[in-house]
């Protein structure tokens, strides 16, 4: 930081840094190596920089003094939860003041390769739109667009449920893609922390964000520009969250559990409850094929009815939320059972997000990501659960053949009962414990390069016949490259076909550069595959 600050000072600042590189070698007391002067005094400033907030189930406190807060804990016990904002603009600036990192934040505009093919964010139809809609705030190519990213972690172990840990991560697209999502880059803006997750009420600890953010986009911040030896009237915009599904929930306001729970379809969702396994599933994803498709009038081998449904067009998501009376705190359920503040989304949404308090917002076709990593990894541990049939984790077993039996379709499968024990007819992907062998051992031989990723032979059971302790990186590669090879004579040629589309499809989008005239076609496909 200091040898940084060096080259972007006056001369009249010298003196008072050459005292800090003093104060940073020279130790706080006679025999301490560990601490220097200066590192004691940053911790000290660190800590009292921060905002801190406490949050009831239905109270917003904002503290600017630590006194203030332990009085409060003294008095009423601790908080629900507590959370600490990092001001984003001071960051902004910082970057800006050093040359190199203010030449990067112009290579989205003058650097990366357009020949129409989607490489970087810049390259999508949103990008362009903004710029179209707000031509002053597309022509400054400085002007940084944000992604914002959150989920839970506990930070006191994978098992460990006393404690929950929200991270609000910022992300910026200006910058090249090898670097945008370098932990130097992503500013951590908001760490909320308590007994439980923010669940609906995370638009209550965005509140502090949300401020600096209309600041940045209304009237703009001066900024100093090292790279051009400059000011200019910076102003930035969150351009897309990216999230898991429950977290996806928390963000915009949908309800992402029950009977409605597609945000595509939404009112229009297909799904029934399977009285066996007591959960709710959706088998309406016939209804994305051509009308005049062979599977659409197929009964036993989807779920017993012919399909008619067609995909919902695109609808207006402004008019569903703009006038529900969002009440924050735990919800309580009426008669129909929409939650408290549900409005008239009846249920389906539980809140105009804080999102739509941007004047952007609106204006945006894809607010809301959905992380491929984590679609990739639920996919991923769900085939090698149904393939290997791993307890606990495959998707078939004696509930759901009775399910089907109820359902009369695939009488084929249903459960055979011969005196006290029941057996299941193999399914056409059931595989024999010879075949399991023969998957797993072909996984547990596979060497590849150093770093390409982990070491594969550690994941894989042969004992058991299972795959233990993949992470998102190791599904990746799983799904994208090894499980097709690994498939190959074990399968019948229809099933194995079909996984190989699936994978394909995983390493299609995962691709560098995507040519955008092969996304209608592709999306068709994974249909297909689907059904």
């Amino acid at each position: 930081m200091l040898h940084d600050l060096e080259t972007n000072i006056g001369d009249d600042h010298h003196e008072k840094l050459q005292h800090l590189f003093d104060d940073a070698e020279k130790p706080l007391y006679a025999g301490c190596d560990k601490i220097s002067k200066l590192g004691a005094v940053l911790r000290n400033e660190f800590k009292n920089l921060h905002k801190c907030v406490t949050c009831g189930a239905s109270r917003y406190k904002r503290k600017k003094e630590s006194d203030e807060i332990h009085d409060d804990v003294r008095k009423n016990g601790p908080p629900a939860k507590m959370l600490w904002y990092f001001p984003i603009i001071p960051r902004l600036q910082r970057l800006f003041s050093n040359e190199k990192e203010a030449k990067l934040l112009r290579w989205h505009s003058e650097e990366r390769i357009n020949d129409g093919k989607l490489r970087h964010v810049t390259d999508s139809p949103q990008w362009k739109k903004i710029d179209n809609i707000y031509p002053e705030f597309g022509k400054e190519i400085r002007n940084i667009r944000f992604g914002l990213s959150s989920d839970g972690i506990s930070p006191f172990g994978t098992m460990s449920s006393l404690r929950s840990m929200w991270p609000v991560l910022l992300c910026i697209y200006n910058l090249p893609p090898w670097l945008c999502m370098k932990r130097k880059y992503i500013m951590m803006s908001l760490l909320i922390e308590g007994p439980k997750q923010p669940g609906n009420d995370i638009d209550v600890y965005l509140l502090p964000l949300i401020d600096d953010l209309k600041t940045l986009w209304n009237l703009g911040v001066n900024v100093y520009d090292a790279y051009t030896e400059q000011y200019f009237n910076l102003r930035a915009m969150i351009f897309c969250t990216i999230s898991d599904f429950p977290a996806y929930g928390n963000l915009s306001g949908y309800s992402t559990k029950g009977y409605k729970a597609c945000p595509v379809c939404e009112k229009h969702t297909s799904s029934v409850r399977l009285r066996n396994c007591k959960k709710v599933v959706y088998m309406g994803h016939r209804r994305f094929l051509p009308e005049d498709h062979v599977y659409r009038k197929k009964k036993n081998e989807f779920n017993g009815c012919t399909e008619h449904e067609t995909a919902r067009k695109q609808f207006n998501a402004y008019d569903q939320v703009k006038n529900i009376n969002t009440v924050w705190g735990k919800r309580t359920r009426d008669g129909n059972g929409a939650g408290a503040g549900a409005g008239t989304g009846v249920g389906i949404w539980k809140k105009k997000s804080i999102f739509w308090d941007l004047p952007y917002w609106k204006d945006l076709e894809v607010r809301h990501c959905l992380d491929v990593m984590h679609i990739e990894k639920n996919v991923c541990d769900s085939l090698l659960g149904l393939l290997l049939n791993i307890p606990g984790k495959t998707k078939d077993g004696i509930r759901v053949r009775r399910d089907m039996q109820e359902m009369g379709i695939r009488k084929e499968l249903a459960p055979v009962e011969k005196g006290n024990r029941i057996f299941l007819p193999p399914a056409s992907h059931t595989m024999s414990n010879a075949e399991k062998k023969m998957f797993c051992k072909c996984l547990h031989e596979i060497k590849v390069l150093s770093r390409y990723s982990a070491n594969i032979k550690r994941l894989v059971s042969m004992k058991d016949l299972k795959l233990i302790g993949m992470k998102s990186h190791d599904c990746h590669v799983l799904m994208t490259h090894m499980i097709p090879i690994a498939i190959r004579g074990s399968l019948p040629e229809n099933v194995r076909n079909t996984i190989t589309k699936l994978c394909w499809f995983f390493n299609t989008i995962h691709s560098k550069s995507i040519d955008p005239d092969t996304l209608d076609a592709l999306e068709k496909d994974v249909y297909i595959t689907l059904c």
